[in-house]
C-alpha cells in the first residue's frame, strides 16, 4: 500500500510540474514550425500531428513550413537567427546537430541551439525485400564475396560511412547508393534498384507483412521487431545510428518556454490515444522522450561520436 501511495505521489508531482510549466508560459504569437523532412513522410506527419494536438489542447497556433535538405543543415541555418522567444522551433534529428554539422564544416555547433525535447528513437535497420532471398546478413556477405554487386541504399552521409565501414569489416565492397529519405530507400528496394538498404521505421508494415526482412540492427540495441538480428557491433563496426527525432529552438530560449514546450510535447507523444502517439507507437516503437540534462548529454555524446565516425571512415 505504501509503495502504491509513493507511486501516486510521484505521478502527482510530475503532473504538477508539467502543469506549472505550462501555466508559466504561453507563446507571444503564432509558432513557426520548421520541419526538416519531406512532406508526407512519417517524420513530417509526426511533427504536424503534434502541432495539431497542441493547437487543440492549448490553443497555440502553428505555422508548419518545410525546410529540408543537407541532413537538417538547411533548417538549422534558417532557424539559427530566428527569435528565441518560442515563436520559432524546428524538428530535425539528433544527427543534424552532430554528424551533419561536423561533416559539412559549417559555422554552427550545438551551442547555437536550444534542445527542447525528443519524441521517438529510430528503428534503424538494414533491410531487404523478402523476394531477394536473404535470410541473414551473412548470406549478403557471401553473395558479395561470390562476385555479386550488392547495391546498398543509404539516405545520409553518416549512414554511407556506416555502410562503408561495415563492408570493410566484412571484407567486401558495397555499391553504396545515396538517396533522399527513407522512403526513397524503400522504393528503391521494392523497384529492384537496390539489394539492401537502411530504413528507420518505415519498414515496419512490410516486415510485419513478411514482404521485407530486417537483416541487421543499426542501433546499439536489438530491434523491436527482429530482436535476433545482429547489431553493427556484432559485425565488427564500433559505431551505430542511434538517434532521436528532436525539437530545437534558437539559442537563448527562456527556460520557462523550453520547459512548457517540452512538457506539452511529451504529454502528447506519450499518449497513444492521440494521433501522434499512435503513429509513433506504430512506426517507431513508441515514444522516447529526453529533455533537460539527459537531452543535452545525448547531444554532446552524438557530437563526439560523430567526430570519431568521420575519422574512422576517412582512414
Amino acid at each position: 500500500m505504501r509503495s502504491i501511495l509513493k507511486s501516486l505521489i510521484a505521478a502527482f508531482g510530475l503532473t504538477a510540474l508539467a502543469t506549472a510549466a505550462l501555466a508559466d508560459w504561453a507563446p507571444p504569437g503564432p509558432i513557426k514550425l520548421m520541419i526538416g523532412f519531406a512532406a508526407g513522410g512519417g517524420a513530417d506527419t509526426q511533427a504536424r500531428l503534434i502541432a495539431e494536438e497542441l493547437e487543440n489542447r492549448l490553443g497555440w497556433q502553428f505555422i508548419p513550413e518545410q525546410v529540408t535538405g543537407k541532413g537538417g543543415l538547411n533548417l538549422l541555418a534558417a532557424l539559427k537567427d530566428q527569435p528565441s522567444d518560442g515563436t520559432a522551433i524546428g524538428m530535425v534529428v539528433t544527427e543534424s546537430l552532430g554528424y551533419s554539422v561536423l561533416a559539412a564544416g559549417v559555422d554552427m555547433t550545438p551551442k547555437d541551439f536550444t534542445p527542447i525535447v525528443t519524441t521517438a528513437g529510430f528503428q534503424m535497420a538494414i533491410v531487404a525485400p523478402s523476394a531477394n532471398g536473404y535470410g541473414s546478413f551473412a548470406q549478403v556477405v557471401d553473395a558479395a564475396k561470390g562476385g555479386q554487386d550488392i547495391r546498398f541504399g543509404v539516405m545520409s552521409p553518416r549512414l554511407a560511412d556506416l555502410a562503408y565501414l561495415l563492408g570493410k569489416a566484412q571484407g567486401v565492397d558495397f555499391n553504396i547508393i545515396s538517396v533522399r529519405g527513407g522512403r526513397a530507400v524503400v522504393n528503391g528496394l521494392n523497384a529492384g534498384d537496390m539489394d539492401i538498404g537502411f530504413a528507420a521505421g518505415i519498414q515496419a508494415a512490410a516486415v510485419a507483412a513478411g514482404d521485407m526482412v530486417e537483416l541487421v540492427s543499426a542501433l546499439s540495441v536489438p530491434l523491436a521487431m527482429t530482436p535476433d538480428a545482429p547489431t553493427l557491433a556484432d559485425l565488427g563496426v564500433p559505431f551505430n545510428s542511434d538517434g532521436h527525432f528532436l525539437f530545437v529552438a534558437p539559442a537563448g530560449m527562456p527556460e520557462t518556454a523550453r520547459d512548457a514546450l517540452a512538457h506539452a510535447i511529451e504529454d502528447i507523444v506519450s499518449d497513444e490515444t492521440t494521433k501522434a502517439g499512435a503513429l509513433i507507437r506504430k512506426g517507431f516503437g513508441g515514444a522516447s522522450v529526453l529533455r533537460g540534462a539527459r537531452l543535452q548529454e545525448a547531444i554532446d555524446k552524438e557530437y563526439e561520436g560523430a567526430a570519431a565516425l568521420i575519422q574512422a571512415a576517412s582512414e
